[in-house]
This record gives structure tokens, C-alpha cells and sequence, in this order.
């Protein structure tokens, strides 16, 4: 079984990279982007997952299994956000009756 070697400065952009978008993360929860902030928030979560798991758990140097499997975690996410999005989307309204 071969290694393979990344050098430790990839290892440190990729952390300076994930401290960028932290700040990022913090700027978007700071201002009112109205319907995008959710939209801009989810993007950058998935930016740094990405990251993560392609760099810090090393999938993006081995085997087609540890492929297969990070698309499956990647795609089992999709379906759990697409069922709570149909979920709040399609909520009415519930308003009190007057006292």
C-alpha cells in the first residue's frame, strides 16, 4: 500500500483557507442578506466540509471506496435538507384566535 505525501504547507493554506471562511461564515450571520443569507450560509458550510474531507481525511488521495462512501454521506445530507426544506416551505401561517 502506497502513501502518498502532501506537504505540510498545503496542510496550511488549506487551514488558513477554513480560518477565511470562518470570518465568512461570521460576516453572513452578521448582516441581513435577507432570502440569501441561509442560501450564502449553507454554501460556505459546505465549502469548509468539502475541504475537510477532501484534505484532513485524506479522501482525495485514496481509494475509489472512501469515494463511494463520502458521496453517499454528501448525498444522504441532500436528501435530509430537501425533506426539511419541503417541510418549512409548504408551513402555513398559525395564527391566534383573538381573547
Amino acid at each position: 500500500m502506497s502513501h502518498h505525501v502532501i506537504p505540510r504547507r498545503v496542510y496550511f493554506v488549506i487551514a488558513a483557507l477554513l480560518m477565511v471562511l470562518l470570518v465568512a461564515t461570521a460576516w453572513v450571520a452578521e448582516y441581513d442578506l435577507g432570502a440569501y443569507s441561509v442560501v450564502a450560509a449553507l454554501a460556505i458550510a459546505l465549502v469548509k466540509a468539502l475541504l475537510v474531507i477532501l484534505y484532513f481525511m485524506e479522501v482525495r488521495t485514496s481509494g475509489r471506496l472512501s469515494w463511494i462512501v463520502a458521496g453517499a454521506g454528501f448525498f444522504w445530507l441532500l436528501i435530509l435538507i430537501a425533506l426539511t426544506m419541503s417541510d418549512v416551505l409548504t408551513r402555513t401561517a398559525v395564527t391566534l384566535p383573538a381573547e
